[in-house]
């Protein structure tokens, strides 16, 4: 059970994933993001998303941003959300406005919040390790005299060079770290180097206070901030789709990473996660290597394969008759 009350979690689900169109295209061409996909059947990523959102917050203080293009695919998806937290975003401008919706929407119903940011496309092997680290880091932002942003960072089970990896600074004194660096997709050689430095993976969820993270961004993009708030102020809790999408139309593209807190002399901390079989389904490969990790069959019960789209099965297809965990 969440410790405070003013603990919220905002899931982000309006990613495209077009990395992994190979796997998620189906029979008439449409293309189904990760997020609403399973990896062998059962869940989809979205769902086991909500459930890890749900062990930090309470139903009524989970929002969920959304993409207007995918309304077929959540429409009936969200059933234990309120409408008022589902957010729809009009198209996509970058990571950075895709949370600044959804956390300037809590800042203006909660000033006081303190929120974790919850990707929606990431499978969680051993979820118990995540919940822990996550509800302790949220205790720790509660309980911080200074203002600062939190990476959950990963520990790394290879030097895969397609991740980002956060490098460790100064402990601070509750298991947590300052950011020294951000280091994004290195070869594999300096990826083999972080490893040994004991850098971590990025895993881009992340914990504030609400106020906290809408300052972090508007250090370098005060007119989107403003833009923001100013949409939440007039609307009350529901924002209309003229109203986003007017908004919408002069957003620049802003990437979280790249442009929020690459470089940023803002205070940021690392807590770090053990092992816990973490994957961003990012590719095919990633996909397979997740697979043979679990040692599963592509097969899945019928139901829930009709359910939602199969990633195992689909891979499974891809490479030919061979089943996925053999062939990573």
């Amino acid at each position: 059970m969440p410790r405070s009350s003013n603990r919220w979690a905002l899931v982000l689900a309006a990613g495209s994933g077009t990395r992994l169109q190979s796997l998620t295209t189906d029979a008439s061409g449409a293309s189904v993001p990760k997020q609403f996909c399973s990896l062998t059947g059962g869940a989809s990523l979205l769902e086991e998303a909500l459930e890890r959102a749900a062990s930090v917050a309470p139903p009524s203080q989970i929002v969920v941003v959304v993409a207007a293009e995918h309304r077929r695919l959540w429409t009936n998806a969200l059933p234990e959300i309120a409408p008022e937290n589902v957010i729809v975003q009009p198209r996509n401008r970058g990571t950075a406005n895709g949370i600044l919706l959804g956390v300037t929407a809590i800042l203006e119903r909660d000033p006081n919040a303190l929120v974790a940011i919850v990707p929606s496309d990431h499978y969680v092997e051993r979820e118990h390790v995540l919940a822990r680290a996550l509800d302790h880091a949220m205790d720790s932002v509660a309980g911080a005299r200074s203002a600062s942003v939190g990476f959950l960072g990963l520990t790394p089970e290879s030097a895969d060079p397609e991740l980002g990896y956060i490098v460790r600074g100064e402990p601070l004194g509750d298991g947590s770290c300052a950011v020294a660096r951000f280091v994004e997709k290195p070869p594999r050689v300096d990826a083999v180097k972080l490893l040994k430095r004991r850098a971590l993976w990025n895993s881009f969820i992340l914990v504030a206070r609400v106020a906290t993270l809408v300052d972090l961004v508007a250090l370098r993009h005060p007119v989107e901030v403003t833009a923001f708030r100013g949409l939440w102020r007039q609307a009350s809790r529901s924002a209309s789709p003229r109203e986003l999408e007017r908004l919408y139309e002069h957003l620049p593209e802003i990437d979280f990473s790249r442009h929020v807190v690459e470089g940023t002399t803002a205070p940021l901390h690392v807590v770090p996660v053990p092992a816990c079989g973490w994957s961003d389904l990012g590719t095919p490969q990633r996909v397979a290597e997740c697979l043979a990790r679990l040692g599963e069959s592509t097969e899945a019960p019928r139901a829930a394969a009709e359910r939602h789209w199969n990633l195992a099965a689909a891979y499974e297809r891809l490479i030919g008759a061979a089943p996925a965990a053999q062939m990573a």
